[in-house]
């Protein structure tokens, strides 16, 4: 018996003592892992997937400013690199949230990249995230500094090319009421009235054309456009200007039927604009000549002057709203400085480019580019296909469409560009 009470006895010691082990055990390592998190504090739940759906910058700083986590947005505007952040100025805000404790919203430019020397306008917001944690968002706002600048530098453009044109009517309408009593000076102010006014109606009207253009519903796209009729609608408007100024259009063109999708009004405005451009640069007894053809799936229109030039300086900025290369000259041909403007908007519209190749003292040439029209497939025309496949054994058939050939000229690779056209002796004159 006393051996059985002792054996028991010692059981329930020992069981006892282990699970007196077990709870100091278990305590110790709740201690050491509160210990632990104190030293070492995770990142919080969900920061990652936070950091996965933004569009704008997320960024996760330890204390030594070491990029833990950082969103795809962050690097590919190139924040991070090497696990860092690139750039001090958030770097700087990142240290003022930890002195300060309290969240900070600023706008910082910064370096687009290594090279080069563009910037980024950057909207920032910088908060502290648990106890050693630092969070920081970027949104890129540096296309939205760019569209309020050239609203800001429209504005005060469109105010300087009015000033002149007011203050020419009022000046006008005060002599008119001085010289009442004189018909011929009446008539001289009157006459001069009237070119001031027309120029204000020209500056009105392409301003409107132009924000017109910037709209998203300035283009028809589903309309064919013959680009013989717009080069020959063009040169027709300029007629009379070029017989005053004694300036010789020559028009050589081998587009035949060559057709583009878009608006046919805006299209003869752009070719337009750069016949009258070239007429205004021109000396007189000088020529402009007048070029198109069809390259492949593209129709050029070239219209080569043998004017003053560009400077290459110059070359960048012409398409600008409001740029004059020759400012006094510019003035005394009338010119608003939207025409070219309103070119590459017209041409961008309709899914094409514009160029522009100059030397000072020699001229300039300017070509719009514009995809063709694609051919209407003819009735039974998918039928053949099937059948021609078959033929080939599945092989993909080549579409030769008889309204392409009969629209366009034969593309060969040596026929001449539209500046050659353009530029050359022969040709239609007005």
């Amino acid at each position: 018996m006393d051996s059985t009470w002792t054996v028991l006895t010692a059981l329930a010691f020992g069981i006892f003592l282990g699970a007196a082990f077990m709870i100091v055990l278990h305590m110790a390592e709740r201690r050491g892992s509160s210990a632990a998190k104190v030293v070492a504090p995770t990142i919080p739940d969900g920061v990652d997937q936070v950091l996965e759906v933004l569009e704008s910058a997320g960024v996760v700083l330890d204390p030594s400013n070491n990029v833990l986590r950082a969103s795809p947005g962050a690097l590919a505007m190139g924040l991070v690199r090497q696990q860092a952040l690139v750039h001090p100025e958030l770097l700087e805000l990142a240290a003022s949230v930890r002195r300060g404790g309290e969240p900070l919203v600023d706008e910082v430019t910064v370096a687009r990249g290594p090279f080069g020397e563009s910037t980024m306008r950057l909207h920032v917001r910088v908060a502290r995230l648990g106890t050693r944690f630092v969070l920081l968002l970027a949104e890129d706002r540096t296309e939205a500094h760019r569209l309020d600048e050239v609203r800001r530098d429209f504005v005060a453009n469109i105010s300087h090319e009015l000033k002149t044109p007011i203050a020419s009517v009022s000046l006008l309408a005060e002599a008119l009421d001085q010289a009442a009593d004189e018909p011929e000076q009446v008539r001289r102010f009157a006459g001069r009235l009237s070119v001031e006014a027309a120029r204000l109606a020209h500056i009105t009207s392409e301003v409107i054309e132009l924000s017109r253009l910037q709209a998203r519903d300035a283009l028809r796209p589903d309309r064919l456009v013959r680009i013989d009729q717009v080069i020959a609608a063009a040169v027709d408007q300029n007629r009379i200007v070029a017989g005053a100024k004694q300036v010789e259009v020559a028009v050589r063109a081998s587009t035949k039927k060559a057709e583009v999708y878009g608006d046919k009004a805006l299209l003869v405005v752009a070719v337009h604009n750069l016949i009258a451009n070239a007429i205004a640069y021109s000396n007189p007894g000088g020529r402009v000549g007048v070029g198109a053809k069809v390259d492949g799936d593209v129709v050029e229109i070239a219209v080569t002057d043998q004017g003053i030039g560009i400077e290459a300086d110059d070359l960048e900025r012409v398409f600008e709203r409001f740029y004059r290369v020759d400012q006094a000259r510019s003035r005394n041909t009338g010119g608003s400085g939207l025409g070219l403007s309103i070119v590459k908007h017209t041409v961008q519209n309709h899914g094409g480019d514009v160029r522009v190749w100059s030397q000072p003292g020699r001229g300039s040439t300017f070509m719009i580019r514009l995809p063709l029209a694609e051919a209407a497939i003819e009735p039974g025309a998918e039928d053949a296909l099937e059948a021609a496949s078959a033929e080939s054994g599945g092989r993909p058939v080549e579409r030769r469409a008889d309204a392409a050939e009969s629209r366009s000229p034969k593309r060969r690779s040596s026929a001449p560009s539209a500046a050659k056209l353009a530029a050359s002796d022969r040709g239609d004159r007005t």
